[in-house]
């Protein structure tokens, strides 16, 4: 019912605002930017810009001579014989100090890591033993033991604290509860 009186509102003389709206007068639009048309091809001012183009300027070409840039690639110098290369990778593993018994996931068990790496189960591992005792076993044993650098040794230890529960109680005693069935 509203829609209807809106509609008989708005359709109420329209014709006669239509044709008011369209005899006013339009406003002006504002001037255009003065520009330069694009020169010609025949004037003699894109003949001189064409041939200062083209022309060689001897101080910037002597400059340009004088610039060497050698490369090598980056690769080539890192790589070692192939026979040295696979003492440095068995001299860079560790073997694993600690693992979980069974097969976990259907992952393969690993046998050893890189140096200055963890698996999970080492990193947890070692967090007990520190968390259990931090007098013997100390920043500096751990990172003796798994062959970690000992600024993340440290930073591990102080940041990272798997086996902290924090329970926090409600505030107020009437909370709702819900019930088990």
């Amino acid at each position: 019912m509203g829609a209807r009186v809106v509609r008989m509102f708005r359709n109420f003389n329209l014709e006669n605002r239509v044709h008011r709206e369209i005899s006013k007068e339009k406003p002006r639009v504002a001037p255009r930017h003065a520009a330069n048309p694009p020169p010609s091809a025949g004037s003699s001012e894109a003949v001189e810009t064409a041939e200062s183009v083209n022309l060689k300027h001897d101080p910037l070409l002597s400059l340009l001579r004088s610039v060497y840039v050698e490369s090598t690639d980056p690769e080539a110098a890192k790589q070692p014989s192939s026979s040295s290369s696979s003492v440095s990778e068995e001299a860079e593993r560790r073997p694993l100090k600690f693992s979980l018994p069974g097969d976990l996931h259907g992952l393969v068990e690993l046998t050893d890591v890189p140096k200055g790496k963890l698996t999970i189960a080492e990193a947890l591992k070692a967090l007990s033993s520190h968390q259990r005792e931090p007098q013997t076993c100390t920043p500096e044993k751990i990172a003796q033991d798994f062959s970690l650098d000992l600024k993340d040794t440290k930073a591990l230890l102080e940041f990272f604290m798997p086996f902290q529960v924090q329970m926090i109680p409600p505030k107020t005693e009437n909370v709702k509860k819900i019930k088990a069935s």
